[in-house]
């Protein structure tokens, strides 16, 4: 198992770029760096490529609505230019909200939309002369639309590879048996490794059963916060306001994803009263209402035994590659739970 972070902002950006330069010094593999209406995530990529040596960066991720397919291929290929050939494409649609509310534009097929994409990026990486006329993109416009000007080009630049990883955040049926076709990476932002199989078995293996022989085997990046010792079972309630949000926030009744996903785990009544409370503006209530067992089943914090048991829960599930928060107050303490995990990862 690999293992990776998101990139975290709470002690400003300079911090940060502290803490992912002794992460990657302890071992860590990838580093996700998220985008939603605060900073663009390719402004800090690109610094991270430059205060870097190893570790993979990861868009986690880019809206898809946000820029035209051909400006995804040219910004990752940039990434990976600038960092020697460690950068990984984060694709994911979003929500309505963001989409619709923040970028102004209509949130529609994601589906669809996602295969057209990376099907362009990855042409253009091949440095072929790109002429795509699909249902969403059509490059040149056809006949009729804009100035009929347009002509089929190819990037003028040299991508450093020609097949840049994609990794790609989907949790509907219809998107992961894509995400299991098509990408290299699939981020699952609410996985239960013990009921992942019922969840997403069937889909998982239409796609893979459409998957080209040509690509490698489908990473799988899940798994939560990580604090190893004795005593720190009451730090696993810190995930509590972040599931709250998803579960009951994160979209409108009726179109939330992770309450649907959350709901299949089989904590349907919980589902509704979380969404209710938090919706009703009882954010507390709401967090409280999630039960004890998601709580522990998603979590990485507490004994040496009870951390070696789920990481065997997730392998299981089909996790290649753990996608971690760190718990600790600094650096330094990160860095021993990083160091600490990776030891029971090896000795399993």
């Amino acid at each position: 198992m690999k293992i990776s972070t998101g990139m975290g902002y709470a002690g400003g950006f300079g911090e940060s770029i502290r803490e992912v330069q002794e992460l990657e010094k302890a071992g860590l593999d990838t580093v996700w760096v998220a985008e939603a209406y605060g900073f663009d995530a390719v402004s800090l990529m690109g610094y991270l490529a430059a205060k870097t040596e190893r570790v993979q960066i990861a868009s986690g991720i880019l809206p898809i609505y946000t820029r035209t397919p051909t400006l995804l291929a040219m910004t990752a290929a940039g990434i990976d230019m600038l960092s020697g050939g460690r950068a990984m494409l984060g694709l994911g649609s979003s929500g309505p909200q963001v989409v619709e509310g923040w970028h102004g534009v209509p949130f529609d097929a994601p589906v669809p939309r996602m295969r057209e994409i990376i099907d362009i990026c990855r042409r253009v990486w091949r440095r072929e002369v790109l002429n795509h006329q699909g249902k969403r993109y059509q490059m040149p416009l056809p006949p009729g639309q804009g100035t009929g000007l347009g002509k089929p080009l190819k990037v003028i630049t040299r991508p450093v590879r020609d097949d840049i990883p994609i990794a790609v955040a989907s949790l509907a049926m219809k998107s992961v048996a894509m995400t299991a076709e098509l990408a290299d990476a699939w981020l699952p932002v609410m996985f239960l490794p013990d009921r992942a199989q019922q969840r997403w078995g069937d889909a998982l293996a239409k796609g893979r059963a459409k998957r080209s022989p040509d690509r490698r085997t489908l990473d799988i990046y899940a798994g939560g916060a990580v604090g190893i010792g004795e005593g720190l079972e009451p730090l696993r309630d810190r995930s509590r306001p972040a599931s709250a949000l998803y579960i009951g926030g994160m979209g409108a009744r009726g179109k939330n994803f992770y309450n649907e996903t959350f709901a299949s785990f089989g904590y349907e009544d919980e589902a509704v009263t979380i969404q209710d409370l938090y919706l009703g503006g009882k954010k507390k209530e709401a967090e409280a209402a999630i039960p004890q067992s998601f709580i522990d089943a998603t979590t990485l914090i507490g004994p040496r035994e009870f951390v070696k048991e789920r990481l065997a829960a997730y392998r299981e599930a089909g996790v290649t590659c753990l996608n971690v928060s760190l718990v600790g107050k600094t650096i330094a303490e990160k860095t021993k739970n990083l160091d600490t995990l990776r030891n029971l990862i090896d000795t399993a």
